[in-house]
């Protein structure tokens, strides 16, 4: 059983006209969620609000107080694409929650994962900082609960963009393993391969920054030749993914290769990482072709019971193999 979290609030944050992150995305995500038999296997999962402890595990106290004044004001724009409406504080709060939820919930045995249909998103929200998009940061918020509890967390994140605040908020932590494949060079312009951490943390950041155009046999490959061998090592008791569909052919935003098809192959690798069933989350994150978001997930939750859903093919082909060649080199160097 795969649990959903979700909620109305969470179209209710606004961040106006022709804007790309948009509520409707919510519409094509829960539409993809009701595709073919997934309703049958899908549980609601009772959402809760993050506690204020809990967000500053990873968010100031003074950057909390700003976003929710702003919200309460009405909201307003706190960069040049990032922006808040009277709504977006609770949704993002609630949105922050979302995943301590559904830790509770699979831990309790109520499911094998979960999938979080969430906004406003979170990876490039900084400590202090909103940016693309994002207010608080979902995933770290989950993920820092969980180290503090004893747990080793990996974080596989997809999303097109590089999800520099989470990677910013772990990159000296050696209890979260955090790993992006996104496209390179693109916003934000973070995530290079010699980024791999610092401090304790050394060892513990690894990313795939592929070209535009790249294809699903590279995101395999990375995964395969790369990854795996750091998860073999690091064995997480926890997997998050940082869940952004704008990797897909038909972004809007973004240039790289892949198809719904895709998405499945990279669900079904990285639930493997897990060291049981009820031990995955998935995040929404980005995603801005409608149609594009709605095949997507529903191959991603067929992917995780083992449903066929939907007809687009894996892609191959592509550039992004020196890529993976690079980093093979790099971190069988590394040890």
């Amino acid at each position: 059983m795969i649990l959903l979290g979700s909620a109305l609030k969470f179209a209710e944050h606004d961040p106006g006209r022709g804007h790309p992150e948009r509520p409707a995305r919510l519409d094509a995500v829960l539409a993809g969620l009701e595709a073919g038999d997934a309703a049958g296997v899908l549980a609601p999962l009772p959402l809760r609000e993050a506690t204020r402890d809990e967000m500053q595990r990873v968010h100031g106290v003074t950057y909390l107080d700003r976003l929710a004044a702003l919200s309460r004001a009405g909201g307003g724009a706190l960069d040049a694409d990032t922006i808040s409406s009277s709504s977006s504080w609770d949704a993002a709060v609630l949105a922050a929650g979302a995943g301590l939820a559904a830790v509770d919930a699979l831990t309790a045995g109520a499911g094998d994962a979960a999938f979080l249909a969430v906004r406003p998103p979170g990876h490039h929200a900084l400590p202090n900082t909103a940016m693309g998009f994002c207010l608080l940061n979902n995933a770290a918020v989950t993920a820092a609960a969980l180290a503090d509890q004893g747990e080793r967390v990996l974080i596989v994140d997809w999303d097109a963009h590089h999800g520099n605040g989470t990677q910013d908020i772990f990159y000296g932590d050696d209890r979260v393993l955090y790993v992006s494949v996104h496209e390179w060079p693109l916003y934000p312009g973070t995530g290079r391969l010699d980024e791999t951490g610092s401090g304790a943390g050394a060892g513990f950041t690894c990313n795939l920054p592929v070209p535009a155009g790249t294809t699903g046999d590279v995101y395999l490959r990375g995964l395969d030749e790369v990854v795996a061998p750091l998860v073999e090592r690091f064995r997480p008791t926890w997997v998050l993914v940082s869940a952004g569909y704008d990797a897909h052919r038909a972004d809007p935003l973004t240039g790289l290769g892949l198809s719904a098809g895709d998405f499945a192959d990279m669900t079904r690798r990285i639930a493997g990482y897990a060291p049981r069933p009820g031990r995955l989350v998935i995040f929404l994150e980005g995603g801005y072709d409608l149609e594009a978001l709605r095949t997507s997930v529903a191959a991603t939750i067929g992917a995780l019971v083992d449903l066929p859903m939907g007809d687009e093919r894996s892609t191959s082909g592509g550039p992004g193999q020196a890529v993976v060649d690079a980093a093979v080199d790099r971190w069988a160097r590394s040890g």
